[in-house]
Protein backbone atom coordinates (compact mmCIF):
# COMPACT_ATOMS: atom_id res chain seq x y z
CA UNK A 1 0.00 0.00 0.00
CA UNK A 2 1.60 3.13 -1.00
CA UNK A 3 1.70 6.29 1.58
CA UNK A 4 0.84 8.53 -1.38
CA UNK A 5 -2.38 6.93 -3.04
CA UNK A 6 -3.78 6.30 0.71
CA UNK A 7 -2.46 10.21 1.29
CA UNK A 8 -2.13 9.02 5.36
CA UNK A 9 -0.46 12.21 6.28
CA UNK A 10 0.54 10.13 10.16
CA UNK A 11 1.87 7.24 7.84
CA UNK A 12 3.83 10.10 5.42
CA UNK A 13 5.84 11.88 7.99
CA UNK A 14 6.82 7.98 9.53
CA UNK A 15 8.06 7.16 6.25
CA UNK A 16 10.12 9.81 5.81
CA UNK A 17 11.67 9.83 9.10
CA UNK A 18 12.11 5.94 8.92
CA UNK A 19 15.64 4.92 8.07
CA UNK A 20 16.30 4.51 4.25
CA UNK A 21 18.16 1.32 2.10
CA UNK A 22 20.50 3.40 0.12
CA UNK A 23 20.50 2.97 -3.43
CA UNK A 24 22.98 5.55 -4.51
CA UNK A 25 24.04 8.92 -2.93
CA UNK A 26 21.79 10.61 -0.21
CA UNK A 27 21.79 14.11 -0.99
CA UNK A 28 20.46 16.26 1.80
CA UNK A 29 20.70 19.54 0.39
CA UNK A 30 17.42 19.09 -2.66
CA UNK A 31 19.31 22.50 -4.05
CA UNK A 32 22.28 20.79 -4.68
CA UNK A 33 20.34 17.69 -6.94
CA UNK A 34 21.03 17.30 -10.14
CA UNK A 35 17.92 17.21 -12.11
CA UNK A 36 19.07 14.67 -14.86
CA UNK A 37 20.34 12.42 -13.17
CA UNK A 38 17.04 12.33 -10.65
CA UNK A 39 15.14 11.96 -13.85
CA UNK A 40 17.61 8.89 -14.94
CA UNK A 41 17.36 7.45 -11.72
CA UNK A 42 21.48 7.23 -11.46
CA UNK A 43 22.34 8.60 -8.52
CA UNK A 44 19.65 9.41 -5.58
CA UNK A 45 17.98 7.64 -3.25
CA UNK A 46 14.07 7.76 -2.08
CA UNK A 47 14.75 10.62 1.45
CA UNK A 48 17.14 12.40 -1.65
CA UNK A 49 13.94 12.87 -3.77
CA UNK A 50 11.23 13.14 -1.40
CA UNK A 51 13.34 16.50 0.41
CA UNK A 52 13.83 17.89 -3.16
CA UNK A 53 10.25 17.12 -3.94
CA UNK A 54 9.46 18.77 -1.03
CA UNK A 55 11.55 21.86 -0.97
CA UNK A 56 10.00 22.20 -4.39
CA UNK A 57 6.41 22.52 -3.42
CA UNK A 58 6.72 23.98 -0.34
CA UNK A 59 7.22 27.07 1.01
CA UNK A 60 10.55 27.74 -0.73
CA UNK A 61 9.08 26.73 -3.94
CA UNK A 62 9.87 29.97 -5.73
CA UNK A 63 13.14 30.30 -4.60
CA UNK A 64 13.63 25.81 -5.37
CA UNK A 65 12.00 26.75 -9.06
CA UNK A 66 14.47 29.97 -9.47
CA UNK A 67 17.34 28.13 -8.80
CA UNK A 68 16.17 25.33 -11.13
CA UNK A 69 14.89 27.73 -14.22
CA UNK A 70 11.57 26.13 -14.34
CA UNK A 71 8.08 27.44 -14.38
CA UNK A 72 4.56 25.55 -13.65
CA UNK A 73 2.70 25.07 -16.28
CA UNK A 74 -1.34 24.42 -16.25
CA UNK A 75 -1.99 20.54 -16.21
CA UNK A 76 -5.34 18.85 -17.44
CA UNK A 77 -4.05 16.01 -15.85
CA UNK A 78 -4.64 15.39 -11.84
CA UNK A 79 -2.14 13.20 -11.66
CA UNK A 80 0.87 15.18 -12.81
CA UNK A 81 2.97 18.66 -12.29
CA UNK A 82 3.98 19.73 -15.14
CA UNK A 83 7.36 22.39 -15.88
CA UNK A 84 8.82 23.95 -18.75
CA UNK A 85 12.44 24.46 -18.07
CA UNK A 86 14.52 27.54 -19.23
CA UNK A 87 17.03 25.86 -20.55
CA UNK A 88 16.70 22.43 -22.34
CA UNK A 89 17.99 19.37 -20.18
CA UNK A 90 19.69 16.22 -21.64
CA UNK A 91 18.49 12.48 -20.57
CA UNK A 92 18.69 9.37 -21.84
CA UNK A 93 20.71 10.82 -24.72
CA UNK A 94 17.69 13.14 -25.74
CA UNK A 95 16.91 16.91 -24.77
CA UNK A 96 13.61 18.24 -23.40
CA UNK A 97 13.09 21.82 -22.01
CA UNK A 98 9.55 19.76 -20.15
CA UNK A 99 9.36 17.65 -16.76
CA UNK A 100 6.09 16.48 -15.07
CA UNK A 101 5.94 15.00 -11.43
CA UNK A 102 4.25 11.86 -10.34
CA UNK A 103 3.73 11.27 -6.84
CA UNK A 104 6.73 9.30 -6.83
CA UNK A 105 8.98 10.98 -8.85
CA UNK A 106 10.10 13.38 -12.20
CA UNK A 107 9.45 12.36 -15.46
CA UNK A 108 11.04 13.95 -18.64
CA UNK A 109 8.60 14.84 -21.57
CA UNK A 110 10.10 14.06 -24.72
CA UNK A 111 9.01 14.75 -28.17
CA UNK A 112 8.50 10.70 -29.49
CA UNK A 113 5.60 9.15 -30.13
CA UNK A 114 6.66 5.69 -30.28
CA UNK A 115 7.77 5.07 -26.45
CA UNK A 116 9.33 1.37 -28.00
CA UNK A 117 13.06 2.59 -28.93
CA UNK A 118 13.34 4.44 -25.83
CA UNK A 119 12.35 1.00 -23.91
CA UNK A 120 14.02 -0.94 -25.26
CA UNK A 121 17.19 1.48 -25.00
CA UNK A 122 16.58 1.41 -21.18
CA UNK A 123 16.37 -2.25 -21.06
CA UNK A 124 12.27 -1.13 -19.58
CA UNK A 125 9.93 -3.85 -20.28
CA UNK A 126 5.97 -3.23 -20.92
CA UNK A 127 3.39 -4.23 -18.83
CA UNK A 128 1.04 -2.68 -21.12
CA UNK A 129 1.42 -2.01 -24.66
CA UNK A 130 -1.14 -0.76 -26.41
CA UNK A 131 -2.02 1.49 -29.35
CA UNK A 132 -3.31 4.26 -27.62
CA UNK A 133 -1.35 3.37 -24.19
CA UNK A 134 2.45 2.19 -23.49
CA UNK A 135 3.46 1.29 -19.27
CA UNK A 136 6.79 -0.50 -18.58
CA UNK A 137 9.21 -0.20 -15.76
CA UNK A 138 12.60 -1.60 -14.78
CA UNK A 139 13.15 -2.08 -11.16
CA UNK A 140 16.78 -0.35 -10.20
CA UNK A 141 16.67 -1.15 -6.14
CA UNK A 142 14.18 -2.67 -4.28
CA UNK A 143 15.10 -3.77 -0.95
CA UNK A 144 12.86 -4.65 2.26
CA UNK A 145 13.64 -3.83 5.80
CA UNK A 146 11.96 -5.32 8.69
CA UNK A 147 11.23 -2.23 11.14
CA UNK A 148 12.80 -3.51 14.73
CA UNK A 149 9.92 -4.62 17.27
CA UNK A 150 7.21 -4.24 14.73
CA UNK A 151 5.40 -6.38 12.30
CA UNK A 152 5.91 -3.46 10.04
CA UNK A 153 8.15 -4.40 6.81
CA UNK A 154 8.69 -1.47 4.11
CA UNK A 155 10.05 -1.70 0.73
CA UNK A 156 12.00 0.80 -0.52
CA UNK A 157 11.70 0.98 -4.78
CA UNK A 158 13.53 2.55 -7.17
CA UNK A 159 12.31 2.15 -11.19
CA UNK A 160 12.48 3.53 -14.53
CA UNK A 161 9.24 4.08 -16.29
CA UNK A 162 8.28 4.25 -19.69
CA UNK A 163 4.62 5.91 -21.19
CA UNK A 164 2.36 7.21 -22.77
CA UNK A 165 -0.45 9.04 -21.36
CA UNK A 166 -3.44 10.83 -23.29
CA UNK A 167 -3.16 14.07 -21.77
CA UNK A 168 0.45 14.41 -23.73
CA UNK A 169 -0.29 12.97 -27.41
CA UNK A 170 2.70 12.69 -29.31
CA UNK A 171 4.94 12.75 -26.33
CA UNK A 172 7.05 9.71 -24.51
CA UNK A 173 7.17 10.38 -20.98
CA UNK A 174 10.60 8.84 -19.23
CA UNK A 175 11.33 8.68 -15.47
CA UNK A 176 12.70 7.31 -11.93
CA UNK A 177 10.07 6.68 -9.26
CA UNK A 178 11.08 6.81 -6.06
CA UNK A 179 8.83 5.00 -3.32
CA UNK A 180 8.89 3.62 0.18
CA UNK A 181 5.84 1.08 0.68
CA UNK A 182 4.33 -0.51 3.64
CA UNK A 183 4.02 -4.18 3.34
Amino acid sequence: MSFYRNGTLLLAAFLLSAPASHAATTQDDPSKIDLAKLIECTTYDVPSYNNFALWLTGPESAKAMKQFGISELPSDNPFLREFRLSMPLSVFGRRTNRIVFTSTGPLAVLDEADPHSLAKQLGVTASVDQPNKFLGEKVVLSHKDQQANSDTVLETRISLNVSTVDTHPGKTLAGCSYSIEVE
